[in-house]
């Protein structure tokens, strides 16, 4: 996956995917966000990105 790093993001304009993203809530425990963290802080992408490419994928 692309990270367009260095373009500037704009609201109510997608960047890495075909629409734009919608804020939710998830409620997890405290052990499930610190891994999301570091596989989200190795791969430099947010936590919301690790959960997309994972829905994706499936």
């Amino acid at each position: 996956m692309s990270s367009k790093k260095g373009i500037k993001g704009q609201r109510n304009t997608p960047i890495l995917h075909d629409e734009v993203k919608e804020r939710h809530t998830v409620v997890l425990t405290p052990t499930v966000w610190t891994k999301l963290r570091a596989m989200a802080d190795a791969k430099g992408i947010s936590i919301s990105e690790i959960i997309e490419e994972w829905v994706r994928e499936t």
